[in-house]
């Protein structure tokens, strides 16, 4: 692509894209550094910290023991005393070993403390099913950290949000959760070159439409902006909203774009029951009730552990057929209110 001023941005894949933007913040701040499960020599599960060991050596870039609980609560003691950890948990299921470090204490400090001690760190981890990993590897737990005060939980969708997010939240003062899913990791986009921070707790308008909204965040909004695309083929015009951030959630874009397009749906990869998508209907009725011409509807992953066998976990994932089916359903709903 070329931009207005002629230069052209480059493609990348998400995984380079977070792999240019640890380089860069490691560079910039001798304060930041990189804690967690093989990513020195080994370079991450996924290769997110490929080179990084050989360029910045092992204080800067640290392997830790399978120990999710231990290595967190020592980036949480490194960033009360100044320094800017970014904790890798090889995935999300496992941070539920260090919940208590993760809810009980990085969460807790700064407010306990009555504002003295900031907890600046990172802990990135990859999610979501897809993958055949089983029931225990493949889940989607983001509405947990979503609900506790204290953390910041972001959810990018592209490479460019995965730049601008990690920059942002490498830089925050705030403790923050990084959600990477793990089917974005092989995806292209285009980013800008140079220092990109992107705001925590904006939401994007990822596609502009009139018909309808659909609300959905990482490989969800993948999904969401595909469908809307073909759709736009047929003369359906659906607006799509990336929310990027759990906590702080953007609730404004949200119900503005409702407001414009009287119909909304939420889509996500989590369960249906107390989900993101329930937080986000109750927004919109709050919001935008007046506006409505028909019902918020969801569309969310079966209430199942994952199944392993590929057909199965197809089957129990939400996909763009999903999705369509449900857009056309709300579009030749009738007004309740009429």
């Amino acid at each position: 692509m070329t931009t207005s001023s002629g230069e052209t941005m480059p493609v990348i894949t998400y995984r380079q894209a977070l792999n240019d933007t640890l380089r860069a913040e490691l560079t910039r701040d001798e304060n930041v550094f990189l804690i967690g499960e093989e990513i020195g020599q080994f370079e991450g599960s996924y290769k997110i910290t490929a080179g990084l060991l050989d360029e910045f050596g092992p204080t800067r870039v640290r392997d830790t023991p399978i120990a999710e609980e231990g290595f967190v609560g020592a980036a949480i003691g490194a960033a009360m005393m100044g320094l800017r950890p970014v904790a890798e948990i090889m995935t999300i299921n496992f941070s539920l070993i260090a919940m208590d470090q993760i809810v009980n204490h990085a969460a807790k400090i700064y407010g306990m403390f009555g504002g003295q001690t900031p907890v600046p760190m990172v802990i990135r981890t990859p999610g979501g099913g897809g993958q055949q990993l089983g029931a225990t590897h493949s889940q989607n737990l983001e509405v947990w950290y979503a609900h506790v005060p204290g953390l910041k939980v972001v959810a990018p969708s592209t490479p460019a949000d995965a730049k601008g997010l990690l920059t942002a939240a490498i830089r925050d003062d705030d403790p923050v959760i990084f959600l990477e899913n793990l089917s974005l990791y092989n995806t292209k986009g285009e980013v800008p070159d140079g220092e990109q921070v992107t705001e925590i707790g904006k939401a994007a308008i990822a596609k502009e439409g009139t018909d309808i909204t659909v609300i959905a965040y990482s490989r969800a909004s993948v999904i969401a902006v595909e469908t809307a695309r073909k759709l736009e083929e047929e003369g359906i015009s659906v607006e799509v909203v990336d929310l990027r951030s759990l906590r702080p959630l953007d609730r404004q874009t949200v119900c503005e774009s409702v407001r414009k397009t009287s119909r909304a749906v939420v889509l996500e990869d989590d369960w249906l029951s107390y989900g993101v998508g329930a937080e986000i209907s109750a927004t919109v009725m709050e919001g935008a009730f007046d506006y409505l011409d028909a019902p918020v509807r969801r569309v969310a992953a079966a209430e199942v552990p994952l199944p392993y066998a590929k057909p199965m976990e197809t089957a129990a994932l939400p996909d763009a057929q999903d999705l369509t089916k449900v857009i056309r359903e709300q579009l030749e709903a009738t007004s309740f209110f009429r």
